[in-house]
């Protein structure tokens, strides 16, 4: 009989973390579970799951202890029979394991955690869930340092489609829509723009990066809080013909083809799903040594790690894989190699699956 598994998810946006959870779900249906997703009426996610025709349910979940919500996941594991209960933001973790520990159908509750943030509800960790995942090392020693059981926490990367990013079937069309000449170096990033994400230390390095490779195109890709910010800067320093912003795109493989350099100066990352997006698109990758980021990039192996809030550190390491396109190429060689390897949405969904049938099979209260 088929694992039945409910994850709920009680954000509204769309970022890594939604798609982490659709990518699983879909990977979980192809290893012969069922999936369910229950998430808020007006969220992304259910649009996107409906569309992959994912089994979907929606709820309000108003706050941390909305007595309807939990009715109603309450009576949705029963209803569906629900094997294991997988949660993954802090409201959406308190209802469903709540939910969860008063079934009589006695589910297990699995809580994924996402971010690189410090947690602020330690219930959800410690007493609801019977096992936390995390998505990279970093974060699950940060939870054991923070007294989380460490037998109760496991480490599972988020994986990325190789089909998709396959730099031999993907066009290389950006150049030709921006009007880029073939001597134009391009650097690129890809990213939601929050603060967090080091944008504005990327613009701190850029003209450090022109002072001598003045034929340099800079591409943001991407749209967040920190856009007008970001467009601020850019004018004020003078730079609007040489950072293009390209605003939300979804062409992403595409724009990795057609730059020479991912750059993305992150100040918190718990993995870094951008990067191995690059990676797997054959490209260097330069980054922060930040939380979960050294486990997808190894000096000087596959891209460089400078250290956070150094513009000329960045903008040495750019030059660098500019002025030697040899190494570059070697780089980005050996990070489509990591990526295949060790970051595939396949392998992800292979160890999830597994987690959840051997917690099944050694079941405990």
């Amino acid at each position: 009989m088929a694992i039945t598994i409910l994850h709920t998810e009680s954000s509204t946006g769309w970022g890594g973390q939604e798609n982490r959870i659709l990518q699983e779900c879909i990977g979980l249906r192809q290893l012969g579970a069922k999936p369910i997703i229950l998430c808020q009426p007006d969220s992304m996610l259910a649009k996107r799951a409906s569309a992959e025709k994912i089994e979907t349910r929606t709820c309000r979940m108003r706050k941390s202890y909305d007595i309807s919500a939990i009715r109603y996941i309450f009576l949705l594991i029963a209803k569906e029979n629900i094997d294991v209960v997988s949660t993954h933001s802090g409201r959406d973790s308190l209802l469903a394991g709540i939910a969860g520990r008063l079934s009589r159908k006695r589910p297990l509750i699995v809580r994924t955690r996402h971010l690189a943030l410090p947690i602020t509800s330690r219930v959800t960790y410690s007493l609801l869930p019977h096992m936390v995942v995390t998505v990279s090392e970093s974060v699950r020693q940060y939870l054991i340092r923070e007294g989380i059981n460490n037998k109760k926490v496991i480490a599972v990367p988020t994986g990325i489609d190789v089909n998709r990013f396959d730099p031999d079937k993907v066009p290389c069309s950006l150049r030709h829509e921006l009007g880029l000449k073939p001597d134009v170096h391009v650097v690129g990033t890809v990213s939601i723009l929050r603060y967090k994400k080091g944008h504005h230390i990327l613009l701190d390095a850029i003209p450090l990066v022109l002072n001598k490779m003045p034929q340099t195109v800079f591409i943001f890709a991407g749209d967040g809080p920190q856009n007008e910010n970001i467009r601020n800067k850019i004018k004020n320093l003078g730079l609007g013909d040489k950072v293009l912003m390209l605003g939300m795109r979804k062409d992403i493989p595409e724009i990795l083809k057609s730059i020479d350099i991912f750059v993305l100066p992150t100040l918190q990352e718990a993995l870094g799903t951008s990067f191995i997006e690059a990676m797997a698109m054959e490209k260097p990758v330069i980054g922060v040594n930040v939380n979960g980021v050294s486990e997808v990039i190894t000096n000087s192996l596959n891209g460089y790690l400078v250290q956070p809030n150094n513009p000329p550190a960045l903008a040495e390491a750019i030059l660098d894989l500019l002025q030697n396109r040899g190494k570059a190429k070697a780089m980005g060689i050996e990070g489509r190699k990591i990526a295949h390897e060790n970051f595939t949405v396949g392998e992800m969904c292979k160890k999830m699956f597994e987690l959840y049938s051997s917690m099944l099979n050694g079941k405990t209260s």
